[in-house]
Parts: structure tokens; sequence; C-alpha cells
């Protein structure tokens, strides 16, 4: 079994900063790719940046610029460092992981999400 937490959201003004982290803990060999997603209300979920195990980043071409992901793999861990944030950042952020168990089975893996607000 393994386990996906975010952490690190919460309200902040306009123009601010916020960074989120992904732990991944449990029955783990390998971690091939995390990707972070949000989901507004009323929205669907959208991709918003993901990184490999080679620490090869994708953004959604949005977000490029303001946002940058990265990784421990020591840690298992994944970070989402946002800047500039606007009022439209707001949503629920999703960590996902793609792992690899011992036995070499992949399996993708969602945290609970964590809430950003950015106000006006």
């Amino acid at each position: 079994q393994v386990h996906v937490v975010e952490s690190g959201g919460g309200l902040v003004q306009a123009g601010g900063s916020l960074r989120l982290s992904c732990a991944a803990s449990g029955s783990i060999s390998s971690i091939n790719a995390m990707g972070w997603y949000r989901q507004a209300p009323g929205k669907q979920r959208e991709l918003v940046a993901t990184i490999t195990s080679g620490d090869k980043t994708n953004y959604a071409d949005s977000l490029k610029g303001r946002y940058t992901v990265s990784r421990d793999n020591a840690k298992n861990t994944g970070y989402l460092q946002m800047n500039s944030l606007k009022p439209e950042d707001t949503a629920v952020y999703y960590c996902n992981a793609l792992v690899s168990d011992p036995f070499g089975r992949g399996y993708s893996y969602w945290g609970q999400g964590t809430q950003v607000t950015v106000s006006s």
C-alpha cells in the first residue's frame, strides 16, 4: 500500500507565494513520475506540472514562469513552488505519483488534495 499526502496549501494574497509538498510512503521501489493537478470549483481537473525520475519537467503553458516543480528522490517527496499567485489559481491541488513496487509493478496513486486560496 502506498500513501500520498499533500501539504502546504492555505490562504495567500495575490502576488504571494506558496510551496506545496507531496510525500509518498509505503511499498515503493521507485517513483517514476510525480504530477501536480488542480481543480477549481465547477471546473475539470487540469494538469499543472509533472516531473520524472530523471528530473524532466513539463508545465501547463499558462503557468510557465510562475510555478516550479521539483523532487527529492531520497525522501520520495515532490514540491510545487508557486509564485506571483493570482485569484484564478484558487483550487484544490492534487498530487499524483506513478510508483513501481518491489516486484516491478506500476501503480498510480493520488493524494487527498490541498486547498489553495488566493485573495484579491
